[in-house]
């Protein structure tokens, strides 16, 4: 794959990420002689610009960033973060309906566990998001089978090593106890695959319940589980004040 210059990114990739449209739907734009760079025709998919200061126009239009559309959904259980499964689970665009337009999830949230996600139109605040050098926290509440260590919060901030990687709460709380479940809330800030699981499961226990309660500044407040919320422009820049576009 040929190395872009920084910055630069395939022009139907540039299309995706300003809100124009799918880079399946950019193509057929860019292939059809709809696009123009600079004021001459383009048809090259796979042509080096850079999407923030490239002069693009579609059908003889200025292109424009479109604002971000964040969608906060409550994800159910037993629902899948894919646009379509192969086994004809639930998705969580079954949930979204056909009126919402093309978003991308920000990270994943595996079958069982439930909770606050965030998708959005904007793939460079998505990546912006997840990336771990951001360092957003993620905050959980945790259900595990059986009595935790009384110093079960001490031992998860303190962190370990599990299968070449380091896994760390920033953040650990336990709110309940009890020989048959215990309760905790977490916060990470990297979103490791299964964090939360690797960590319990070094604590010598199993988790039966997993729910993401908020991400960054948004939180699941007032969504029951399948509902979903726009985010505004406003929440999003209190939510993520580092964030520029």
């Amino acid at each position: 794959m040929k190395r872009l210059p920084l910055g630069h990114v395939p022009l139907e990739r540039a299309l995706s990420k300003l809100g124009v449209a799918t880079r399946t739907e950019a193509r057929a734009l860019i292939l059809a002689g709809r696009i123009a760079l600079g004021g001459r025709t383009v048809t090259d998919p796979e042509l080096a610009v850079v999407p923030e200061t490239a002069p693009l126009t579609l059908d003889g239009r200025p292109v424009v960033a479109a604002p971000p559309l964040v969608i906060a959904l409550h994800k159910p259980r037993s629902t899948v973060t894919t646009r379509r499964d192969p086994q004809g689970r639930p998705t969580v665009y079954d949930l979204l309906g056909p009126e919402v337009g093309h978003v991308v999830p920000v990270g994943r949230l595996d079958f069982a566990t439930t909770g606050l996600l965030l998708l959005t139109s904007d793939t460079r605040l998505a990546d912006w998001l997840t990336d771990p050098r951001t360092g957003l926290p993620r905050s959980y509440v945790v259900t595990v089978r059986g009595r935790v260590p009384d110093d079960a919060a001490e031992r998860l901030c303190r962190g370990l090593q599990d299968d070449g990687e380091w896994l760390q709460a920033s953040a650990a709380e336990v709110r309940k106890v009890s020989g048959r479940e215990s309760t905790l809330v977490l916060t990470l800030t990297e979103g490791k695959n299964r964090e939360i699981r690797r960590l319990c499961a070094a604590l010598g226990t199993e988790v039966s319940k997993l729910k993401r309660v908020g991400y960054g500044g948004v939180t699941l407040d007032g969504l029951a589980p399948g509902q979903w919320r726009e985010v505004t422009p406003d929440e999003l820049k209190l939510a993520f004040p580092a964030w520029r576009r």
